[in-house]
């Protein structure tokens, strides 16, 4: 069963028991407009207690607030009791919350018209008590009620209205975005992994360029990417960027996305971001260190704002190496296969399209690389060792610093295929580093 259909099924048994019930919230307003929906909502004037007695398959993930979670096999729906609330003392959640009885009283305390619209999914009727269709219609994002009291009781919504603003190509209503840029500095009160919740839906859902813009424009942006932010009139030698400056350049990026992976877009919003601390003029514009000032801030943004110790990682390396396909015409074959097995090569591959795409818009280079890429097996770019540190031992060679230098002298010439078996990799570290009882460590 999918989730689409529980959730027809749910709205259907919750009113067979006499029950009101429709389904809600973001799921209505993709299928209005003809979008799938990631997930399925319903809201009922049914107890959380009566839920739990009409579906076996449930459990509370919000008791307080009256939702429940109905499962069946990998589909799911939230359940959600019509409610009220009452102050939001942490800008989060409501201190207490008065079950309804009455629809329209549990949409009047969501965040935006689009997102409060009721649906039966048999009839196809929709309750419409704030002007959500017409807002639908015309593209527009707006406040329920006063903007300051809806984005005083949960200050995410702030981010939230970007969101859906970038990724529907919607605009935000005037009073509500006033409110936004007036509002701004309450992000900074909320949880780290809320707001990388909402960047990372920004940055893949689509609209990622607009949604940055939108960032910048409300003040959000200054407030949870100052090293974002600082890219903007950070000049770029013309010859190498003939779009501009370093933030149009990352603008340009986020344009190109498709689909991309968390990491990839990550990567493209940051690869850059060591730019503006090291910018000077020596005859032209050089950006000397960029690259490791960039890994290093871009550790601690994403540390700040609670990624995985996996994600940072693989942006890490993304910033690390996305410089070092312009000297792919002068790799030696073993630092071609050293450089063509990172892990997540197809990343840094994409990373490098749309860094080219985002200034001079050629596409030689990634060609190269791409067609290297594909003919090369895995076998040819990793091959088994001929020599192992413990081969060395066995041929009287002591263990120390030296020892790095050998295998790695020793790889190179077998990614070269300048030697073929074990003898012939050990004749070549005593050519280059003397006998065993000779060798410098």
């Amino acid at each position: 069963m999918t989730a689409e259909q529980l959730a027809g099924e749910v709205v259907g048994r919750l009113r067979t028991a006499g029950h009101q019930a429709w389904l809600v919230g973001g799921c209505v307003r993709d299928l209005l407009l003809g979008r799938r929906p990631k997930d399925y909502d319903v809201a009922t004037d049914a107890r959380p207690e009566r839920v739990a007695a009409l579906f076996g398959k449930s459990e509370q993930v919000g008791a307080h607030f009256g939702v429940m979670l109905v499962r069946d096999n990998a589909a799911q729906v939230e359940v959600a009791t019509f409610r009220s609330d009452f102050t939001y003392s942490d800008g989060r959640r409501p201190d207490a919350v008065h079950f309804e009885s009455d629809p329209r009283q549990d949409v009047l305390r969501r965040d935006f018209t689009i997102n409060a619209l009721l649906l039966d999914p048999a009839s196809g009727e929709v309750l419409d008590y704030v002007g959500g269709r017409a807002d639908l219609a015309a593209g527009v994002i707006r406040a329920i009620g006063e903007p300051a009291v809806r984005f005083g009781e949960d200050h995410l919504r702030l981010l939230r209205a970007v969101r859906f603003a970038a990724r529907l190509d919607f605009v935000i209503e005037p009073e509500t975005l006033a409110a936004i840029r007036r509002l701004h500095p309450l992000i900074r009160k909320v949880a780290a992994e809320r707001v990388r919740d909402e960047l990372v839906c920004i940055l893949t859902e689509g609209g990622a360029r607009r949604g940055f813009e939108m960032l910048d424009g409300t003040g959000l942006l200054a407030e949870i990417l100052p090293e974002v932010a600082a890219m903007k009139g950070v000049a770029q030698p013309p010859e190498f960027h003939p779009e501009g400056d370093v933030w149009i350049h990352t603008l340009l990026l986020l344009e190109y996305l498709r689909n991309p992976t968390i990491t990839v877009a990550l990567g493209a919003l940051l690869h850059d971001v060591g730019k503006p601390s090291t910018f000077r003029v020596a005859g032209r514009i050089r950006f000397d260190g960029h690259v490791e000032a960039g890994v290093a801030l871009s550790r601690e943004i994403l540390r700040r704002l609670r990624f995985s110790s996996q994600q940072i990682e693989r942006v890490a390396a993304l910033v690390a190496n996305h410089m070092r396909f312009k000297d792919a015409n002068r790799m030696r074959e073993s630092t071609w296969k050293r450089f063509l097995r990172l892990p997540h090569f197809e990343e840094h591959l994409e990373l490098h399209r749309l860094d080219c795409l985002a200034s001079h818009g050629r596409l030689d280079t990634y060609e190269l690389v791409r067609a290297r890429f594909a003919e090369l097996s895995a076998q040819e770019l990793k091959p088994k060792p001929l020599l192992t540190g413990a081969d060395l031992i066995a041929a009287g060679y002591q263990p120390g610093p030296a020892f790095a230098r050998m295998l790695a002298a020793a790889e190179d010439a077998q990614l070269e295929s300048r030697v073929r078996t074990p003898e012939e990799a050990l004749d070549l570290v005593r050519r280059e580093f003397g006998e065993p009882s000779r060798a410098c460590n």
